[in-house]
C-alpha cells in the first residue's frame, strides 16, 4: 500500500495504469500484446478506448482485472495503480496475488466488468436473481434475502421489463438487450467506482445500442462511477467519453479530450480511423480513406514506431526509433516523430 500521506486530492486519477506490459509466452513465439501502456483515468468519467481489432483493447481490460490466464500470459512489467474508494488508499494491482482475497475483493466491489457477449459471461445454470444476489452477498456480507432485495433494485435500475419475473427466470429466456442490462445490473450491484464495459453494445441491434448507452450514462450520473469504453465505434465514442485514448499494437498512441481529438487529431493512424469512417451528411462525394496495409503480429520484434509500415507521413526515423509517448499540448498526448519532444 501506498500511505495516506502520499496521497493529494480528490483530483487524484482513480486509476492509473504506467508502462503495463503483458505478454503470452508460447512455445513458438512470445506475443507482446501490450507493451508499455500508459494511461489515466479521472473519477466520474468516461474514458473511450479505440483501436483496430487485436490492438490489445480486451488485453488490457483483463489485465487490470487480473484475469489474465498463466501460463501462457503474464504481466511482466508496469504497475496499475487504483484509488480505492473507501480508504482512498493507493493499491498496485500487479502486485496482487489474482486468486488472493484483496484481488477478490477488487472485482466487483471496486472493479466491475461488463463483456461482449452476456451469453457466455452468464451462468445458464442459475436464475438471473441468483446470479446477481450472488455477487452482492460477496462483496457487501449480506444474507440471501437482502441480496435479492438489491438483485430487483439493480433490474428495476437497468429498467428491465418486469423485473420480478426476470429475477426466476434464466439467461436464455432472455433476449440479447435483456443480458446485457442483466450484466450491467450486476456489474452495479455493489457500487464499483469503475465500470469496464468491453464492446457492450457489439451484438446489439441500433436501437437497443442506443437505449443500453443512455441507460450507462444514466448509471454513471446516479451512482458516480468511473467508465472505460472499449470499442471500434468512433460514433459511440463521440457519444459517450469525456477522453480518448487510441490504441496500436499494444501501445496507446494518443490520447485527448474528445472533441480535441475528433477536431485535432495528430497521429496518423488517428486520423486514417477518422477517415474511414461513414458519415452521415457528408459533403460532396468524398470516398472513405481506408488505412493501408495490415497490422503486424505482436510477435514481430519492431523497430522504430510500429504504424511506420503503413503510415503516409513515415520518416527515415519512424523505422529506427520508437517516439516517446509525451504531452504536445494540455491534455494532448501523442507518440509520433511528427511531434518530437521540445
Amino acid at each position: 500500500m501506498i500511505p495516506d500521506e502520499q496521497i493529494t486530492t480528490k483530483n487524484e486519477p482513480i486509476l492509473e495504469v504506467k508502462n503495463v506490459k503483458t505478454y503470452f509466452f508460447l512455445e513458438k513465439a512470445t506475443i507482446r500484446a501490450l507493451n508499455g501502456v500508459d494511461l489515466s483515468l479521472p473519477r466520474q468519467s468516461t474514458l473511450g478506448l479505440v483501436g483496430e481489432s487485436g490492438c490489445g483493447k480486451s488485453i488490457l481490460a483483463m489485465s487490470i482485472m487480473r484475469l489474465i490466464q498463466s501460463p501462457p500470459g503474464k504481466i511482466v512489467d508496469g504497475q496499475i495503480l487504483l484509488r480505492q474508494k473507501h480508504t482512498q488508499n493507493v493499491v498496485d494491482i500487479t502486485k496482487l496475488d489474482p486468486h488472493g482475497l484483496e484481488m477478490r475483493n477488487i472485482r466487483g466491489g471496486e472493479i466491475a466488468i461488463v463483456f461482449q457477449e452476456p451469453m457466455t459471461s452468464l451462468n445458464p445454470l442459475y436464475t438471473v436473481g441468483d446470479q446477481i444476489a450472488e455477487a452482492v452477498m460477496l462483496h457487501q456480507k449480506v444474507g440471501r434475502k437482502a441480496a435479492l432485495d438489491r438483485a430487483l433494485e439493480m433490474l428495476t435500475k437497468v429498467q428491465i421489463s418486469d423485473p420480478k419475473q426476470r429475477l426466476h427466470e434464466y439467461p436464455h429466456q432472455l433476449s440479447g438487450g435483456m443480458r446485457q442490462r442483466v450484466m450491467i445490473a450486476m456489474a452495479l450491484s455493489c457500487n464499483p467506482a469503475i465500470l469496464i464495459a468491453d464492446e457492450p453494445t457489439t451484438a446489439l441491434d441500433v436501437t437497443v445500442q442506443a437505449q443500453i448507452l443512455d441507460l450507462m450514462n444514466q448509471l454513471q450520473s446516479d451512482f458516480g462511477s468511473s467508465i472505460i469504453l472499449i470499442t471500434h465505434n468512433l460514433g459511440v465514442v463521440s457519444q459517450m467519453a469525456s477522453q480518448v485514448a487510441v490504441m496500436y499494437l499494444g501501445k496507446i498512441v494518443e490520447f485527448a479530450e474528445t472533441r480535441e481529438l475528433f477536431h485535432h487529431p495528430l497521429h496518423p493512424y488517428t486520423i486514417g480511423l477518422l477517415n474511414s469512417v461513414p458519415v452521415l451528411g457528408r459533403k460532396g462525394k468524398k470516398e472513405l480513406i481506408p488505412i493501408k496495409g495490415m497490422v503486424p503480429t505482436p510477435s514481430e520484434d519492431i523497430r522504430g514506431c510500429a504504424f511506420a509500415p503503413r503510415c503516409p507521413n513515415a520518416m527515415e526515423i519512424c523505422g529506427e526509433v520508437t517516439p516517446v509517448f509525451h504531452e504536445v499540448q494540455p491534455g494532448h498526448k501523442v507518440a509520433c516523430w511528427l511531434f518530437p519532444e521540445d
